[in-house]
C-alpha cells in the first residue's frame, strides 16, 4: 500500500495542472456543500430536542368566507381547558402568549429594558422540554406574581448572587419574585422568552360583569397559542373535530358556524404553515438541492479530467501491463490515487470552513458550529468520498485498464469514443445546472428589488416610529412641542405597527349583510384623526374623519372591505363595529398593512386614543435634528428608558431580512457553482490542447492564426454550453414559477433574466477557454514537431 500511495503521490506532483484543478473543484465545492447542508440541518432540527415532540400540536383556527379560508394561529383561552377536559385523546394542554405589557424591569440600581417575556401555563415546563436548573420543578407558579429566568438573563439581574427569592419590580410598581431559573431556550426553538410569567396574570383583565365574565369563559378573543399533548400521535385528526364542536357549543352563534380547527405537529410549526403547506421548506429543500447539485458538478469535472487523459495514460498502461502488471495492481494503483487526491481536498474544504464560517454565520445569522462529530458533517464526508471513488474512480480505471495494450502503443485507444461522449453528456449536465442557478439568481434578485420598490399605499420615506411609553399620557403636549420644531413636518399616531398588522375582529354589522359573511373578518387599526393625511394614505372616497367628537362613530374602510361586504355607495351607510353603532366616512385606496407575501385584506380605521406606535415625518435634510429633539422629548417623559426607534423604511427591509439572506446565500452558492464549472472546463480544455499540440503545431505552420486556433479549440465545447442553456431554460421557468408561488405579489418572469443567464454563462465560458487556447496558440510549433 506505501508503495501505491507513493506512486500516487508522484502521478499527482508530476501533473500539477491537474491536481489543482481537482483539489481546487473538490475542496471548494466540498465546503460549499457542507456550509449548506449544516444550514440545512440547523433548520430542520427546529424544536426537535423536545422528548414529546412527536406528540406535541399547536392549533390553529380557520374560518370560510365569500370561499376563501382565514387561518388564524392565535386560539381562545378555554380552548386548552375545555379541550383537556372534554377530549380523551389529549393528555394535558398549554397555552403561551406575549407580555408585551411587561417592558421595563428593575432590581436595586439596575435597569432592564426590552426582554422577551412569555406568559403559559403551569404545564410549560413538563410538556416541553426547557430545562429547569434551580427551583421547585413541581412549583414553578406558585402565584401571580411568580417569574421564572433564563440562565443568562439571572445572571444580568442578580449576577452570581443565587436569584431564588429575588425581587425585582415590573413597569416601576408591580413587585415579582423569582421563583425559577431555566438553561437559555436553545435557538432552534419556536417558543423563545427570557423570562416566563404565569398565564393566569390575564385573570385580572376581567371583572366578571362583561359578556365574558372570566378568561376561561372568554370565546371570543384569539389571542393565544394553544398547544396539546396527545396520548398517542395518531389521535389528533379526531381530537381536532371534538374541539370544533366543543366551541360551536359553548358559542352558538353565526359566527362559529364555519369554524374549524386544525392541528399542525409541533415539528412543522417552524417550516410549515398552519394548514400544513410548506413556507421555509421548501427554502430547505431548494438549498439542500444546491449542495446535491454542488457535489455533483465538481464530481462530473474529475471524471472528465481523468476521462480526458485516458489517451495520455493509455501508453503508460500498455507498458506497465507487458512488463507484467496484473488488472488488480493497476486497479489499486487509480483507486489510491483518486482516494489520496479526494483526501487532499477534504483537509483544503475542512481549512476552507474553518477559515469562512464565522462570516457564513454573519450572512445566514445563525450560530452553526462546525464539528466533525456532526452527524451531517460526517455523512457528507462519507458520502463525498464514496460517490467521488465509484464515479471518478472506478469508471475511468476500469475504462482504462479494458485497453488492449498493443494498439494503445500503436497510438489507438479504442474506446476514445465513448470516453468523448461521455464528457460531451457531463459537460451538457453541468452547465446546465449551472445555468439554471444563474437564472434562479437574477429572479430572486428581481424579486427581492420589486418588493422594495413596490408602492405600498402609503409613503414610508422620512418617517420615524417609536413607542409611546410615558409620552401616551401627555400626547397633545408631546405633539405640540414635536410641532413647533423646524425638522418636524406633522405627527400622528396608531395602536399598532402599520407594517405588520394582524389585530382582527369579526365583530362588524351593516346592512345586507348576508348569512355567507357571518364569518367575515376584517383587520383592525386604531388611529388619530391625522394618520391618512401623515401617512399619505390616499381617500378615495368621503370626507374621512371630520375633528369633531362625532369621529368616535365614523369609520373608514379600505377598497377590500367594500368590495368584500358588497356595499354599494357605501358613504355614509350604516356600520357597526364592536358596540359602536356608526356609519362610513370615507374609503381608503388599499394599502399593504402585511408583508408581500399575503393578500390585501378588509381593513378598518377607527379613531380611538389607544396610542402604542407615534409615527413623526421630517425631511431628508433635517432628520438628525428631528432625531436630537425627539431625544430630548423622550428623555422629558421616560426619563431612563432606552431612547429607541426606526425609520419605517429601515423596518421594511427588517421585515424582508429572511428573504434578502436568503438571496444572497443563494448569489454565493450559485457564483461557487459557475466557479466551479469554469475549472472543469479549464482542465479539459488544457487537456485538449495537450492532446492536440502536434495538430497546432502543423497548423501554425501552415498558416494558421492565433484567433484559428482559439477558433478549433473552443468550438465544440462552446456548442455544448449553449446546448445546455436550452435544456436548462424550460427547466427554471417551472422551478422558478413554484418558487415565487409563496409570494403574493411577484416580479415577471420574461426572456430577459434567460438571455442574460446564457449571455454571462458563455462570456465566462469563453474566457475561461480563450485563456488556455490562446496561450496553446502561442507556442513555438518547433517544440511539439521536432520528433516528427
Amino acid at each position: 500500500m506505501k508503495t501505491y500511495l507513493r506512486t500516487a503521490w508522484r502521478n499527482l506532483a508530476a501533473n500539477r495542472t491537474y491536481s489543482i484543478v481537482n483539489i481546487a473543484g473538490l475542496g471548494v465545492s466540498l465546503a460549499a456543500s457542507i456550509l449548506l447542508l449544516l444550514w440545512v440541518q440547523d433548520e430542520l432540527s427546529f424544536d426537535m430536542f423536545h422528548s414529546k415532540a412527536d406528540r406535541i400540536y399547536r392549533v390553529s383556527a380557520a374560518f370560510r368566507q365569500n370561499g376563501k379560508e382565514e387561518v388564524w394561529t392565535s386560539t381562545p383561552a378555554p380552548l386548552a381547558t375545555a379541550g383537556k377536559l372534554q377530549v380523551p385523546e389529549i393528555a394535558d394542554a398549554c397555552r403561551v402568549s406575549g407580555a408585551w405589557q411587561l417592558q421595563r424591569f428593575r432590581y436595586k440600581d439596575k435597569k432592564f429594558f426590552s426582554i422577551d417575556c412569555g406568559l403559559a401555563d403551569t404545564s410549560f415546563f413538563s410538556m416541553f422540554d426547557f430545562q429547569i436548573i434551580q427551583g421547585d420543578k413541581r412549583n414553578l407558579f406558585p402565584d401571580k406574581q411568580s417569574v421564572v429566568m433564563s440562565e443568562t438573563t439571572a445572571e444580568k439581574f442578580f449576577g452570581k448572587e443565587n436569584p431564588i427569592g429575588k425581587t425585582i419590580i415590573a413597569n416601576d410598581n408591580e413587585q415579582m419574585h423569582v421563583t425559577g431559573v431555566m438553561k437559555d431556550i436553545p435557538e432552534n426553538s419556536s417558543i423563545r422568552y427570557s423570562m416566563v410569567l404565569p398565564f393566569n396574570r390575564l385573570e385580572s383583565n376581567y371583572d366578571g360583569n362583561d359578556y365574558w365574565k372570566s378568561l376561561n369563559e372568554d370565546w371570543g378573543n384569539y389571542n393565544y397559542d394553544t398547544y396539546f399533548l396527545f396520548k398517542k400521535q395518531e389521535s389528533a385528526n379526531s381530537a381536532a373535530i371534538k374541539l370544533t364542536r366543543i366551541h360551536q357549543k359553548a358559542q352558538p352563534e353565526d359566527f362559529t358556524k364555519n369554524l374549524t380547527y386544525i392541528l399542525l405537529p409541533l415539528k412543522k410549526v417552524h417550516l410549515y404553515d398552519a394548514q400544513g403547506k410548506e413556507q421555509g421548506m421548501a427554502t430547505v429543500r431548494i438549498f439542500f438541492l444546491v449542495a446535491v447539485i454542488i457535489l455533483f458538478i465538481a464530481c462530473i469535472n474529475y471524471v472528465n479530467l481523468v476521462t480526458a487523459r485516458a489517451v495520455k495514460r493509455a501508453k503508460e498502461i500498455s507498458v506497465r501491463k507487458i512488463a507484467g502488471a496484473g488488472n488488480r495492481h493497476l486497479f489499486l494503483q487509480f483507486m489510491c490515487e483518486t482516494l489520496l487526491l479526494i483526501l487532499v481536498s477534504l483537509v483544503v474544504a475542512t481549512m476552507i470552513i474553518y477559515i469562512t464560517i464565522p462570516l457564513y454565520n454573519k450572512i445566514s445569522a445563525k450560530q452553526i458550529q462546525f464539528s466533525f462529530f456532526n452527524g451531517g458533517v460526517l455523512l457528507t464526508y462519507l458520502s463525498t468520498l464514496l460517490i467521488t471513488l465509484i464515479l471518478a474512480g472506478i469508471y475511468p480505471a476500469v475504462n482504462l485498464l479494458s485497453l488492449d495494450p498493443l494498439e494503445s502503443l500503436k497510438g489507438k485507444v479504442l474506446r476514445a469514443g465513448k470516453s468523448i461522449t461521455l464528457r460531451k453528456v457531463l459537460v451538457v449536465v453541468q452547465f446546465t445546472l449551472s445555468v439554471i442557478l444563474v437564472i434562479s439568481t437574477i429572479i430572486l434578485s428581481r424579486q427581492l428589488r420589486y418588493i422594495r420598490e413596490k408602492n405600498l399605499g402609503y409613503d414610508k420615506e422620512n418617517v420615524i416610529a417609536l413607542k409611546f411609553h410615558k409620552m401616551a399620557d401627555h400626547y397633545d403636549a408631546v405633539r405640540s412641542n414635536l410641532l413647533s420644531q423646524p425638522g418636524i413636518v406633522d405627527v400622528t399616531y396608531a395602536g399598532d405597527d402599520i407594517m405588520n398588522l394582524y389585530s382582527s375582529s369579526g365583530d362588524a354589522e351593516w346592512d345586507g349583510k348576508t348569512a355567507l359573511q357571518q364569518t367575515f373578518m376584517i383587520n383592525q387599526l386604531a388611529v388619530d384623526r391625522n394618520f391618512i393625511k401623515v401617512m399619505n394614505i390616499q381617500l378615495k372616497d368621503g370626507p374621512g374623519f371630520s375633528g369633531t367628537p362625532a369621529d368616535s362613530s365614523h369609520f373608514i374602510l379600505n377598497e377590500t372591505a367594500i368590495k368584500e361586504m358588497g356595499i354599494k355607495d357605501p358613504i355614509g351607510k350604516r356600520f357597526k363595529f364592536h358596540d359602536v353603532e356608526g356609519n362610513i366616512a370615507g374609503v381608503v385606496k388599499d394599502f399593504h398593512f402585511q408583508n408581500l407575501h399575503n393578500q390585501i385584506k378588509p381593513m378598518i380605521l377607527f379613531y380611538r386614543t389607544w396610542k402604542e406606535a407615534m409615527y413623526v415625518r421630517t425631511t431628508a435634510r433635517d432628520a438628525s435634528r428631528a432625531i436630537n429633539e425627539l431625544k430630548s422629548v423622550w428623555k422629558q417623559y421616560n426619563g431612563d428608558i432606552p431612547f429607541e426607534y426606526k425609520f419605517l423604511d429601515d423596518s421594511f427591509n427588517e421585515t424582508y431580512r429572511s428573504d434578502i439572506r436568503v438571496g444572497l446565500m443563494f448569489n454565493i452558492f450559485a457564483c461557487i457553482t459557475i466557479l466551479i464549472s469554469c475549472l472543469g472546463l479549464f482542465g479539459l480544455i488544457t487537456y485538449t490542447a495537450e492532446s492536440k499540440v502536434k495538430e497546432i503545431g502543423i497548423r501554425k505552420t501552415l498558416g494558421a492564426g492565433i484567433s484559428d486556433i482559439v477558433k478549433m479549440l473552443s468550438t465544440d465545447l462552446i456548442k455544448l454550453v449553449l446546448v445546455s442553456c436550452a435544456i436548462s431554460f424550460p427547466l427554471a421557468w417551472w422551478a422558478l414559477n413554484k418558487l415565487l408561488d409563496d409570494y403574493a405579489y411577484k416580479t415577471n418572469i420574461d426572456a430577459t433574466p434567460f438571455l442574460l443567464a446564457a449571455f454571462l454563462t458563455l462570456l465566462i465560458a469563453q474566457i475561461t477557454i480563450g485563456f488556455k487556447a490562446v496561450k496553446a496558440s502561442l507556442a513555438n510549433p518547433v517544440r511539439s514537431l521536432r520528433t516528427e
